[in-house]
């Protein structure tokens, strides 16, 4: 405006009049194009229902894509609950106007992205506890949520979106709406803004405007021309075009060859390398061109390749490799067999180190290689008895140049073994139970076999009597859990003359032992240079040598205890019932094996088990049921036994805790069936606890045998539609419920029911044995439930009746009734002249027992009613009454804290359970006891005069 008024020109009112007139007309479009920040800052914008909803989804999309980059799992499970939250808010708009397409290519990234990370193995164990465990639960939500639109996700998938970012995306077609009705309404005034502009210019040319603005102003609208809307649409600048040169860039180099040859710059040839390759690294070389190879220098480069082991930074398969091209160039040169072992024995050593750490099995192929190298060495060492191998050899006194004296070389050949055989170990437990990986493995097992058993011929006359017992102990640990399933097919003719042989292997010396043993109990073969030797030997004789070879020269109480309980298991496996019974009693470890190692009382509870299943099979159900008690009663069998773990509720383990209990645990071929084991359980308390509750139905103080049996009754019983059984112990139950009644056909075909021969019967391995052994004892366990039962009702009972009910012979019928007539169980007397059983009436009737029952409740309610009473008038208890009543110490003359309630609660002094198996019950008797050592109990009336007893 300074320059209107100032500038050189007329000053004539009629040219300030026409510029007056002039900004007025001006002012008016002005107006019309002005945007301030101010204005809009205070403009109220009005929006629909379904731009608020999808802003708010675009928002939170935004957000989980930014977590989604650096792979805060804890945060997209925020931003997925947030989005889900979000999606419920806006139901009514998607009712509306459709599932918005951003939301459905949201949620299908997201289900790739998780299946991605959940892919990589590698990647879940390097995340963060909170990482992984919100990982597992976005797995589980976007499953579940993403069924609900399957058919969105279906839609989308045929045709899915371009590599466009959601941002773009999102606006692009509010974008090219907004676009259209911007321009038709700019292109409408943009006569109007033509002609502003015209005099606005002519009115600066009349001036003489030096404004900067106002011209380059000018000269932008004159850029446009007529379109003037192509000013305000959205245009490329030199950003964008950066970008999209960086877009053609990445695309020509992924399009390129990855073998084309890069221009030369003048100093040879270049070609491209595969990114992530190493670069090829030239081996160092071992010696000169004209050094000459002797012991001497293959000793020194040996030392200098052992001098890297351990350290830092040393790659342990370089060692690998420098050993082995050392060995090859002492066997070119002939240094000698003592130069070959010492550095056979130093690769293999390299070998068990490869793994960085020692919980961790090694790769297939190592393994292979160290088996390899452990043959040629113990063939090399069976081959040349001048080479003596110790470990208490002097690294100054190595003998390894071909002289005439012996060559020796520092080392442990039986330590090297047992690490193999620890090794063998972990491949198995490493590998997956079910897979074929397993089984290749476990082929293993037979040269594992055959180089212990090489070691022992080696070691037969250089090693102590200790380090021999080592080697057996090898050899048990391969042997003890393996059945002879020849055992079962020779006639008896032939075992019985198998015990002359056994006084013979007896008397023979220590050192011609092991002359005709075998490497697993089995028929083996042996494989030498040129030839097969096939030994057949019987793994009873075999086992026994070993053990008692154990047993006389062993000097440490560990492996002694290992090879005795390891000679049970053996014993017990092969039905030798009797024997195993006697070492086990004999040998005492039930009474220490609390203070040895976690190992060994594994061993002894897996012993303990194959111990109850073979005194099953004797017929010894008692004996059996005490065997397997521990094991089952708290329901950790599967712990005890080594066979997995179980989770804890109260506590978690430690991570140390576990990885130590996984080292632990047996490989699957040495498992003991869990099911076989809990059915042997049940029924043998079956068999003992039926006939005992039927003997003890109305005794309140009766004891019980078997916890998880009753657990398991009364879990039936609470069930209101009972139909057939389907699992193992379903069928128990049934069984039991039948045995109860006396039904003991009902009961067999519930035991020996098809389901049940095939998930536990045919496991054995004289199957129909076992089952007709199963059939006689509940027929005879039958009996005497029915007996217990109805003894009341019957005044004599016929053996030729009992016998056709249950199907059994006259003379067993006459067995089983005088024993219970002997131990005092029945109340009755044979009548040999009739064959009938005369039933006496001692033992109480039901209603007679309930009498009892309900005097003894009420003769203690009126007792505590008493004590009540005296407190309350004052009178201690103990004191004499004035009046010359009876003493507060209990009718008999006892002290009322050893009679009354709490002998009838099984209290804590003197009633309820004691050590001797006896139980006692003193309410109101005349200073009566019960049964004590003799495990029965007594009952008397209140005035002391005539009662009843029993005992067991």
């Amino acid at each position: 405006m300074a320059s209107r008024f100032f500038g050189a020109g007329s000053s004539s009112s009629e040219v300030e009049s026409s510029s007056d007139e002039e900004e007025q007309v001006q002012k008016a479009p002005g107006r019309t194009f002005q945007f301030s920040d101010e204005e809009e800052d205070t403009k109220r914008i009005v929006r629909s229902a379904k731009d608020k909803r999808f802003d708010e989804l675009e928002t939170i999309i935004k957000q989980l894509r930014n977590h989604k980059k650096i792979k805060d799992m804890s945060k997209i499970l925020e931003s997925f609950d947030e989005l889900t939250r979000a999606m419920k808010k806006a139901n009514n708009v998607v009712e509306k106007e459709g599932m918005p397409r951003f939301y459905v290519r949201c949620l299908v990234e997201l289900e790739t992205f998780i299946n991605e990370c959940w892919a990589d193995k590698d990647g879940r164990k390097s995340m963060s506890k909170n990482n992984s465990k919100s990982l597992s639960t976005m797995r589980q939500k976007v499953r579940k949520y993403n069924k609900d639109f399957e058919k969105d996700i279906t839609t989308y998938m045929e045709s899915p979106d371009a590599d466009v970012p959601d941002e773009v995306e999102g606006s692009e077609s509010e974008e090219s709406a907004d676009e259209a009705s911007f321009s038709k309404d700019v292109t409408a005034k943009a006569s109007d803004f033509q002609k502003a502009e015209a005099e606005e210019s002519s009115d600066d040319d009349f001036w003489g405007s030096s404004d900067e603005s106002s011209s380059s102003s000018s000269t932008d609208d004159e850029a446009y021309g007529e379109n003037l809307a192509a000013k305000f649409l959205k245009k490329t600048g030199p950003g964008t075009e950066k970008r999209e040169k960086r877009k053609r860039e990445k695309k020509e180099l992924k399009v390129r060859p990855e073998e084309e040859e890069v221009e030369n710059d003048g100093q040879g040839e270049w070609t491209v390398v595969t990114p992530g390759a190493g670069m090829v690294r030239e081996r160092p070389k071992m010696f000169t061109k004209d050094q000459e190879i002797t012991v001497e220098a293959v000793n020194k480069k040996l030392h200098e390749i052992l001098a890297a082991r351990g350290k830092k930074g040393t790659d342990r398969s370089e060692q690998i490799e420098l050993l082995t091209e050392l060995m090859k160039i002492s066997t070119a040169h002939n240094l000698g067999n003592g130069m070959l072992v010492k550095i056979l024995f130093s690769l293999i050593m390299s070998v068990y180190d490869y793994n960085p750490t020692v919980s961790l099995c090694m790769k297939p192929e190592m393994w292979q290689k160290l088996l390899d190298l452990v043959q040629d060495l113990l063939q090399i060492l069976e081959g040349n008895p001048a080479i003596v191998i110790n470990e208490k050899v002097m690294e100054e006194l190595e003998n390894l140049e071909s002289t005439t004296e012996e060559f020796r070389v520092r080392g442990c050949v039986l330590s090297m073994i047992e690490r193999l055989d620890e090794e063998f170990t972990k491949m198995l437990q490493a590998c997956d139970a079910h897979s074929t990986e397993y089984i290749d493995r476990l082929k293993d097992e037979k040269m594992v076999c055959c180089i212990i058993e090489k070691l022992y011929r080696y070691l037969e006359s250089r090693v102590t009597s200790a380090d021999l017992c080592r080697v057996y102990m090898l050899r048990i640990n391969h042997m003890y859990y393996k059945f002879d399933y020849t055992t079962i097919a020779r006639p008896a003719d032939e075992k019985a003359a198998e015990k002359p042989l056994e006084k013979e292997a007896e008397e023979k010396p220590p050192e011609k032992e092991a002359e005709a043993e075998g490497s697993s109990g089995e028929e083996t073969k042996i494989t030498e240079d040129t030839q097969q030797v096939e030994v057949v030997v019987d793994p009873s004789v075999l086992m026994d040598e070993l053990c008692k070879y154990i047993y006389a020269k062993d000097i440490t109480d560990r492996i002694r205890t290992r090879a005795i309980l390891c000679h049970i298991y053996h014993h017990a496996l092969h039905n030798r019932w009797f024997e195993a019974r006697d070492l086990m009693m004999m040998s005492h470890l039930q009474d220490t094996i609390q203070h040895s190692d976690i190992p060994i009382q594994i061993l002894y509870n897996r012993t303990m088990v194959q111990l109850g299943l073979c005194a099953f099979r004797h017929a010894s159900i008692q004996d059996a049921h005490n065997c397997l008690l521990d094991i089952q009663s708290g329901g950790r069998a599967k712990e005890l036994l080594a066979q997995g773990l179980l989770m804890q509720r109260q506590q978690e383990r430690r991570p140390e805790q576990e990885k130590l209990e996984k080292q632990r645990q047996m490989p699957f071929h040495m498992h003991i069936n869990l099911e076989l084991l809990e059915c042997v359980y049940l029924v043998s308390a079956m068999l003992l606890e039926i006939p005992y509750m039927a003997a003890h139905e109305f005794d309140p103080r009766r004891r019980m045998i078997s916890k998880s049996f009753h657990h398991q009754l009364k879990i039936a019983e609470r069930q209101t539609l009972t139909g057939p059984p389907e699992s193992m112990r379903e069928h128990v139950v049934a069984a039991s419920k039948a045995m109860k009644v006396g039904d003991w056909q009902q009961c067999t075909e519930y035991i020996l029911s098809d389901k049940m021969n095939v998930k536990v019967w045919n496991l054995f391995p004289e199957t129909d044995r076992v089952r007709e052994m199963i059939r006689q004892r509940i027929q005879e366990e039958s009996l005497r439930t029915y007996l217990f039962t109805y003894s009341s009702v019957y005044d004599s009972l016929s053996l030729v009746t009992l016998a056709e009910q249950f199907r059994m012979e006259r003379g067993l019928v006459h067995s089983v009734i005088s024993k219970m007539i002997i131990n005092e169980e029945l109340m009755a007397s044979m009548d040999e002249p009739s064959q009938s059983v005369v039933m006496h009436r001692t033992e109480p009737s039901r209603l007679q027992s309930l009498a009892l029952q309900l005097s003894e409740k009420i003769s203690i309610l009126v007792e505590n009613n008493e004590k009540l009473l005296e407190i309350k008038q004052g009178i201690l208890p103990g004191t004499q009454r004035r009046d010359g009543g009876y003493q507060q110490r209990g009718y008999g003359g006892d002290k009322w804290a050893d009679g009354g309630q709490r002998n009838y609660q099984g209290g804590n002094r003197r009633g309820g359970h004691q050590q001797s198996g006896g139980y006692r019950n003193r309410n109101q008797q005349d200073g009566g006891g019960g049964g004590g050592g003799g495990g029965g109990y007594q009952r008397r009336n209140q005035d002391g005069g005539q009662g009843y007893g029993r005992r067991n």
